[in-house]
Parts: C-alpha cells; structure tokens; sequence
C-alpha cells in the first residue's frame, strides 16, 4: 500500500521510516528537490497546486495525509475528489488560522490566553488594550518556530504598538493580525493523541517542552511531576477536539500549565516535533500511530517502553559530533540529511532511561 504525504520535510521522512516496517511505501510531494523525504521515499518535486502532480500523487495510493499545516486547504480538497484525504481538510483550516482555532478551544470549553483580533493599526491598538500588555502579536496565519509574531513589552506605547503592524504586515500579513495576553505559565506542555478510523481515541503521557529563541530544544516525557490530574485534563482537551473534527490520524496540543490548570496554546494537525521522543521512548511512535490511523489499522500502545523515560534534543543549527553522541549509553541519533543553517532543525537525538534524573543528565550531555 501506499501513503501519499503533502509536503516531504523530516516528518514525511520519519512517516516514511515507520511505514517500511508493516509494508506501506510512501510518496511526498514538495515543492524543493531537496527535500529530505527524497532519501527514503519517492519524491514528487512541484507546487502544491499543480493538478498533474496532485494526480500522480494520487495515483495508487490508500490514502493521503499531510506533514505540515501550512499546505493549501484547497489542496487538500481537491485530493479528495481523488483519494481518501486524513485527517480532514476542515482540520488543516483550522490549524493554520490562530483565531479560527482558539475560537474553538473556547467554544469546546478549552480555556486560552485572552485574545483579540486586528485588520488595522488602530484595531491592533484596541486589541492590545483590550488583553493587555505584556502580549504578544502574531500573523493569524503563518509563522512557527518564534517566525510572525512580536512580544510587547509592558505598558507598551502607540509608537511599539504600530512598529509591531509595520513589522507583521511587511511580510504579507496584513488584515490577519491578533494579539494575546502574555500568559505567566509554571511551563509548556504538550499532549498527543490518536484518532483511529473507528473513533477510538488514544493518548502518550504529557510531555514538558523547553523552548530557546521560540524554538523547541527540549521534551521530556513523561513531564516531571505528572499529577494524574492534569493528564486527564489533557486528554479531555485532546479527546474533544478529536471527536468535533471527526478527525483521524495523530493530532499535537500545545499548552500551558497555569497554576495547576492547563490553558490551549495551539494545535498541530499532524505529527509533532515534541512527540519525537516516542520513536524509541513509546511502544508505538507517533509516526506509526498516524500510518495505523490513516490506513485503519489497530492502534497501538502509547505507553512508555520498557526504559520508562525520555528525553529529545532538537539538534539545531549545527550538527554535533556523531561519535560522541553515539558514544552515549541509551542515545539514539536523527539526523536528517539537512545542510547547516542557523535556526534550522537538522536531526534531534532520544535518549532513555530509567529514570527521570538519569534522562536529563544524559540529555544535557548531548547538547555538550
């Protein structure tokens, strides 16, 4: 069988991977010759909306997903007309629209940082009165990885406040701004869950993320003192969004723990980078859960495997020496077939343990 994946990044590249295994081949479509999919699976290289690429993509295959939110919807759409397209279309236009989605966070009773919306620099100006300073202000669509948005700062004047739309709307952004109360959280956490064509809903422990110039460098799993509590939370969030979008395949949450309670940051409809731990560190990974989802295989346990404890280093910028990471007991190298470049994610490294001081001490020794 074969899965037909938009986009051919690492996680197509680690879709592909996961795929080999129970027999499923897997083709990407990208618009780079370079994509890093093309090492491990058939790479089509073209733009998204082009109907003879689409087709070829289409051609044979069980199905067809996607590796990143930022594909075009109408896309998607019209793969449907020609394949099985999961998870659904109406998922992707919610995850690439921040107001879209928080509006349905709230609408499900998931909570979120106060938010406004703005077309204007006089409408940015109320939004930010109306949340607050400190905020933050992001492009409604776009950005990731700390890219499209701007931090206010308290008491931020009018001159802040439109150096803010300059900066935003001078990528294209205009008429899709909105701002967000600055939250004062206790951490970052992140819960990932599985929807099955059959409706069945599994999720992986809550994981802590650490981030560094707005980029994920660190996830642990399970997330150090994990009440019950809170997982059940998580997976209330996760298990509503699932069923409203009728969703199937793996989906990421991203959230903040406020005082014992869990806010909604934002979602990912697809496979995530903070739950690349669960390659080596679940009995089923993330990337294998999504291919049973997607082709309507069993699920599979997201228990923690016999080590009991992970820890995933984003390897960013540069990658560091592979003999001595390999060197390392418990630690399992990615690397990606990148070219350097400051910023970018070019392979992360797992390790496990079995405990949770044992992780973090091995996981600091990866990042040298």
């Amino acid at each position: 069988m074969i899965t037909a994946v938009l986009g051919g990044g690492q996680l197509a590249r680690m879709l592909a991977l996961a795929g080999a295994p129970l027999g499923l081949r897997t083709r990407c479509l990208d618009p780079s010759p370079d994509a890093v999919a093309g090492h491990v699976a058939e790479l089509l290289v073209g733009a998204y909306d082009d109907p003879a690429l689409l087709q070829r993509l289409a051609d044979g295959a069980a199905v067809c997903t996607f590796e990143f939110e930022n594909v075009p919807v109408a896309t998607t759409e019209w793969l449907m007309g020609h394949s099985t397209v999961l998870p659904h279309p109406r998922a992707l236009g919610v995850g690439q629209d921040r107001l879209h989605e928080k509006t349905l966070f709230r609408e499900l009773g998931i909570g979120t940082a106060p938010f406004a919306i703005a077309a204007t620099r006089d409408e940015l100006r109320q939004a930010v009165a109306t949340v607050g300073t400190p905020c933050i202000v992001k492009t409604r669509r776009l950005g990731y990885d700390g890219k499209g948005q701007v931090r206010l700062a308290a008491g931020a004047d009018q001159a802040a406040i439109d150096a803010a739309f300059a900066t935003l709307t001078a990528g294209g952004y205009a008429h899709a701004l909105i701002a967000e109360g600055f939250v004062r959280f206790d951490r970052e956490l992140s819960v990932l869950a599985a929807r099955g064509r059959d409706g069945r809903v599994v999720t992986w422990p809550l994981v802590q993320n650490e981030h560094e110039h707005g980029i994920l460098a660190r996830s642990r799993a399970p997330a150090p003192q994990l009440e019950p509590r809170l997982q059940r939370e998580a997976d209330l969030f996760a298990a509503a969004l699932l069923e409203h979008l009728d969703y199937v395949g793996v989906l990421a949450v991203e959230l903040f723990e406020v005082g014992g309670k869990l806010l909604a940051n934002e979602m990912a409809p697809r496979v995530h980078n903070s739950g690349h731990w669960t390659i080596e560190g679940s009995v089923c990974s993330q990337f294998e859960q999504h291919l049973r989802c997607v082709h309507g295989l069993p699920l599979g346990d997201t228990g923690m495997a016999g080590s009991g404890y992970a820890t995933m280093v984003n390897l960013i910028g540069e990658m560091p020496d592979r003999a001595r990471l390999l060197a390392l007991p418990g630690v399992h190298l990615h690397d990606y077939g990148k070219s350097p470049r400051a910023g970018r994610k070019l392979g992360h490294a797992t390790v496990v343990a079995a405990s949770r001081d044992e992780a973090d001490a091995l996981a600091a020794r990866v990042r040298g």
